[in-house]
């Protein structure tokens, strides 16, 4: 047992270190002093907000930081080896679901784990949810029975599958999207009944990928574990949330809902015939009633620290240091052993897939004379598509091999350059006449957006200046405009505010990248031209577009405001044509285009096209952004006073009616300039935006 704190280093800054360093922060008896990862700028962002320190190589955090435990939350391919060399060095491993990307792997860490007398724990998360110990106790205690059946579901959009990014880790191999998902659903019933022998695995749903390689978004799996027949259903599609655990008994039926963390359990009543049906029903009702409160208090008085996500976390690290500190034996729920068994059963549901074939690459060296910045986003796929398609090869910025054009490989080259490494960038582009930059940055504070956001953009010009390319194309966005009055008209002419200080953080940082870049222009020759998008609807894009409103799930959504003016849609295969005829036109060089489509729907107006073409009635409603604006205000004061949380900004008024889109475009700079004809017909832009963009999956 020991006394001292124990010293916490992170493995891996990426979007899921943030809920694990929150979590570690509020552990007593534990600091985070150490984050590494090999981006630099992420290790350096997470660890300013814990007063940690930031290192880019694993080694030399090991040597320097004095750690006494580890967690591990890089992609699931390098667990093992990061977790067989923290154990090798005496340190307790925490390693992020999936463990690893098989059993055999598993088995290596409990190996490692046991010859350097370390903990060696499976971040099986969910497993340490408040209601889970409840339904455990009830199933322990024979509350429920004589079980029968279980059924456990993971509902859940996955929108990458449909609008990417496609070179995540789980979109590299059928195979992935399993190992990534399943322990969550396996490690529930290996926890309650024990090893799960896998009787049969179906597919379902298909969709193709760019690249022509194809990925199930439906996966149904028949096990059993003694008596109880299992049933692991996986569904990817734009679909209500629905992750439970229901377990039927002879006694009661129990659902767990470990997306929201609660459980009701229903019961027969001896009541009469008549009454029966009324008492069964309010005591339902009571359990959700109990449970929503129960859920709403916690948040509410933790500022939102105690969300269900959050106290699974709690739970699971928390058990994981109650360990370390005490020398106990680990939680079986949380053993990297108990995390073998679960790995053993998805593997020999993955052995029942049928066999990948993976399609022929094209041969064939590329020439490329473009580079995209962003390629492999919705904007950039379909720009390096078309521009292949007009017979131009492409040179897309990419850690992956191919990126999302496998099919086109004889066409687009991918570089791993860091976009940091203005040098390196520089070196890509040699060769290279057109450069567009359509990368963004999503940052919480201004002091990030100006080193992730504005410093990149800046270096990627210098770049470009560097390696002499005759022309960068940068994208902007329409958000940065003011478009709050509706009485007003926007062209390229309308200036943004002088100070842009009560603007959202994207909207802020996107014009002051423009501005720095049109100094460069002014001052050093840089040949700049800009372009704005409107709202970018159509195939690879998301149903849960967060420029129409705020989304509660892929079923409802808040419009900004009213919903009835005419929104700024501009369909994917139009904006890809403004944007190569801005590559195209010469003498433009200092001027901006603001790609937005002629004025044809409101958001009410898309939304009823969507129940009308796709049959799915979307629970729509609209919005007030005074009362928006007020809520956010109030969450501001909590964050700063309460929260102590530093460099945040606060929206005006006028920013959250923006996000409305009150003020008309006028789009005539881009049609007479460059030629540019985006739809006019209403029913097309349906199709394009609606009918043949696969909002839904299937």
């Amino acid at each position: 047992m020991t006394s001292s704190p124990l010293r916490v280093g992170i493995i891996g800054a990426g979007y899921i270190a943030t809920w694990h360093a929150e979590t570690i922060k509020a552990q007593p008896g534990v600091t985070l002093v150490a984050i590494c990862d090999m981006s630099v700028g992420a290790a350096e962002a997470l660890a300013a907000g814990f007063g940690a320190k930031a290192y880019t190589d694993l080694d030399t955090m090991i040597a320097e930081a004095n750690l006494d435990a580890v967690h591990i939350l890089t992609p699931p391919d390098s667990h093992c080896a990061l977790a067989v060399k923290c154990a090798a060095a005496g340190l307790h491993c925490f390693v992020e679901k999936p463990v690893g990307v098989s059993a055999k792997e598993t088995a290596t860490m409990v190996q490692a784990g046991r010859d350097a007398d370390s903990l060696m724990a499976a971040g099986h998360n969910f497993l340490g949810m408040p209601g889970y110990a409840r339904l455990k106790k009830a199933v322990r205690s024979g509350d429920l029975g004589r079980i029968s059946t279980a059924e456990i579901n993971w509902c859940f959009p996955m929108p990458p599958l449909r609008s990417g990014p496609f070179g995540l880790w789980l979109l590299r191999e059928p195979r992935n999207l399993l190992i990534e998902l399943a322990p969550h659903l396996f490690a529930f019933a290996t926890d309650l009944f024990g090893a799960v022998e896998v009787t049969h695995l179906e597919l379902s749903k298909p969709i193709t990928l760019p690249g022509n390689e194809t990925r199930h978004q439906g996966w149904r799996i028949l096990a059993r574990v003694g008596d109880v027949d299992v049933t692991f259903n996986i569904s990817l599609v734009e679909t209500v949330d629905d992750r439970s655990v229901v377990l039927r008994g002879s006694t009661a039926q129990a659902r767990f809902d470990y997306a929201v963390d609660t459980l009701v359990i229903r019961r027969e009543n001896t009541a009469d015939l008549v009454v029966n049906p009324l008492r069964a029903q309010l005591s339902q009702g009571a359990q959700h009633f109990r449970e929503g409160g129960v859920n709403f208090m916690r948040q509410l008085t933790s500022l939102n620290r105690k969300s269900p996500y959050g106290l699974s976390f709690a739970g699971a690290i928390g058990s994981f240091y109650d360990s370390a500190r005490s020398g106990k034996p680990l939680d079986p729920r949380f053993d990297m052993q108990t995390a073998q068994v679960v790995m053993q059963s998805i593997d020999d549901a993955l052995d029942m897939m049928p066999a990948h074939k993976v399609p022929a690459q094209p041969k064939g060296k590329p020439k490329p004379t473009v580079m995209v910045i962003g390629g492999t986003g919705f904007i950039g796929r379909a720009l390096t598509r078309d521009l292949v398609a007009r017979g131009h090869d492409v040179r897309v910025l990419s850690r992956g091999r191919t990126g999302p054009f496998a099919d086109i490989a004889d066409h687009v080259e991918t570089v791993p350059v860091s976009m940091r490494d203005t040098d390196g960038l520089a070196q890509a582009m040699q060769g290279i006449d057109t450069v567009y930059n359509l990368a963004k940055s999503m940052d919480q504070t201004w002091d990030d957006a100006l080193i992730n956001d504005v410093g990149v953009s800046v270096g990627v010009a210098e770049a470009a200046m560097k390696a002499g390319v005759r022309r960068l194309i940068y994208t902007g966005t329409i958000a940065s405009y003011d478009m709050s009055d509706p009485s007003g008209t926007i062209t390229e002419e309308t200036r943004y505010a002088d100070d842009m200080r009560d603007r959202n953080i994207y909207a802020r940082s996107k014009a002051e990248c423009e501005k720095r870049l049109l100094q460069m222009h002014a001052d050093k020759g840089l040949p700049l031209v800009i372009a704005r998008p409107g709202i970018v609807v159509g195939h690879g894009g998301p149903l849960q577009h967060w420029g129409i409103g705020r989304w509660h799930g892929a079923g409802a959504v808040r419009i900004w405001g009213h919903g009835r003016n005419i929104l700024p849609f501009v369909l994917i295969d139009d904006l890809t044509d403004g944007l190569i005829r801005m590559m195209e036109k010469d003498g433009i060089e200092g001027q901006s285009y603001n790609l937005v489509g002629d004025r044809m729907m409101s958001a009410r107006d898309y939304f009823a096209a969507i129940h009308d073409v796709m049959g799915a009635r979307l629970n729509v409603a609209t919005s007030s952004l005074n009362a928006l604006f007020a809520a956010d205000a109030v969450k501001h004061v909590l964050k700063v006073n309460l929260l102590r949380r530093k460099g945040l900004t606060r929206a005006s008024l006028k920013d959250w009616k923006s996000r409305a889109h009150f003020t008309p475009f006028d789009n005539s700079k881009p049609k007479q300039d460059l030629g540019w004809a985006p739809e006019t017909d209403r029913a097309k832009l349906i199709d394009g935006a609606i009918t043949d963009a696969n909002l839904f999956g299937f």
